[in-house]
């Protein structure tokens, strides 16, 4: 009972020394060696955590300096080249050069090109309906004779003449469409209208009726396509529009014909004639 006693005693006391301490008013502490031992692992958990931050900074600086390496390694690329607008690209064949014949530089070939300057298409027109229904609504248009493109490699284009007309300029940058006035020139100089042997190619004209192609033109048989979509005489005569509209829904062209004529006239602008441009 005296143990018992003694105990209960004992635990008294540490009951009163804690409600002391937390009595409303008391702003003290525990006093004695207790409270050191608190403090101690206070600052040692601190201390672990300063260490732990410090870690992860230095962790984070070692994985920035890996990422700046790993940068520095990477060999430089050279940026994809990416193609816009997907237009389709023109065929000129006048790129051959050119032939001055008086004063004037006229192309090697005929025109051959599916874009107008501005890059717009111009519209191909295969069947006989589509050359048909492009010329009753006056749109541009082309073909190859027969609707061939190896005739196309040799010959150029047919255009009618509202793709020569039209605004977007059908002539590439550095040329122009050569005119009546343009024409009238070079038939002059040549010494008129039977001066076209001298513009003629030295083959490809049926029965052997060839020129002489002294200047260096090389005027081809290259035929025509009429309003109704029929193509005409490959072989017998070439065709060329001017720019120079004529009446009636005409414009002036220029022909070369068998017996070695340069001669000029008025077609329907639904035709299909070929083109000759001249150098700025």
């Amino acid at each position: 009972m005296k143990k018992a006693k003694t105990l209960i005693i004992i635990s008294g006391g540490f009951m009163l020394l804690f409600s002391y301490g937390n009595m409303p008013g008391n702003t003290g502490h525990i006093s004695g060696s207790a409270s050191a031992p608190v403090s101690s692992q206070s600052a040692q958990t601190q201390t672990k955590s300063t260490q732990t931050q410090t870690k992860s900074t230095q962790t984070q600086t070692k994985t920035t300096q890996t990422q700046t390496k790993t940068t520095q390694k990477k060999p430089a690329t050279k940026p994809k080249s990416t193609s816009t607008g997907s237009k389709p690209v023109a065929v000129d064949s006048r790129s051959v050069g050119t032939v001055k014949i008086g004063t004037q530089y006229w192309a090697l070939a005929n025109l051959n090109v599916n874009t107008f300057r501005n890059g717009d298409s111009i519209p191909e027109a295969k069947t006989n309906n589509e050359w048909v229904e492009a010329g009753q609504a006056g749109k541009p248009a082309w073909c190859y004779y027969n609707n061939d493109s190896k005739n196309g490699v040799k010959y150029g284009k047919l255009y009618n003449w509202y793709a020569v007309n039209d605004p977007r300029g059908l002539a590439p940058a550095g040329w122009i469409l050569a005119g009546d006035a343009d024409w009238t020139e070079l038939t002059r100089y040549l010494g008129g209208q039977a001066a076209g042997n001298k513009i003629k190619s030295t083959s490809g004209w049926v029965d052997g009726n060839n020129g002489t192609n002294e200047t260096g033109f090389t005027g081809l048989p290259g035929g025509y396509r009429i309003e109704n979509g029929t193509f005409k005489n490959l072989g017998n005569i070439g065709t060329w529009w001017s720019s120079t509209e004529g009446k009636a829904l005409t414009a002036v062209d220029y022909y070369l014909a068998l017996n070695g004529n340069l001669g000029r006239s008025s077609s329907p602008r639904q035709r299909g004639e070929s083109v000759r441009c001249l150098k700025k």
